[in-house]
């Protein structure tokens, strides 16, 4: 995608804290028609800038009451034993975040469960026997202190 402008940025910024405001308001607020706006969206949703909408779920309003984060290291360093790995990462709904890094483990996951005995299972049942994992390393979040995933525009922009 070619450069972003002003314009593009402040409807990011907008969207970011609020997906919810409809074209209309987003216009008024960054000074663009309603029009302007939707074919901006339209642009910047294709070109993949913009990947999705969704709603922000309160996990301890819904019953998950355990984040944790899961390294894992793999077995075998090779592209085959990384590709099942990352499918099976995929096929896993507990895993709300999954990173490679460098270092001592080969991939970290933040993993959203109802409780400790979830978390066991999940480890036990679903990451420890698959033939890619060498081992995993938890570390349970006893409190979050902040946790938006918004990207740090300048504050000019906001």
């Amino acid at each position: 995608m070619s450069e972003l402008d002003g314009f593009d940025t402040r409807l990011l910024v907008l969207l970011q804290d609020d997906a919810g405001l409809t074209n209309q308001q987003l216009g008024d607020r960054i000074g663009l028609s309603a029009s302007q706006v939707s074919r901006r969206r339209q642009r910047l949703e294709q070109a993949g800038v913009i990947r999705r909408y969704r709603a922000d779920i309160d996990p301890l309003a819904t019953g998950f009451s355990v984040v944790a984060y899961v390294g894992v290291a793999l077995q075998a360093h090779s592209r085959q034993n990384a590709s099942r790995f990352r499918d099976l990462v995929r096929m896993l709904p507990e895993v709300q975040e999954a990173h490679a890094l460098t270092g001592d483990v080969d991939y970290m996951l933040k993993v959203v469960v109802t409780d400790l005995p979830a978390l066991s299972r999940f480890i036990n049942d679903e990451l420890l026997p698959h033939d890619s994992v060498r081992n995993v390393r938890s570390s349970i979040a006893m409190e979050t202190l902040k946790d938006d995933n918004r990207l740090p525009f300048p504050a000019a922009l906001r």
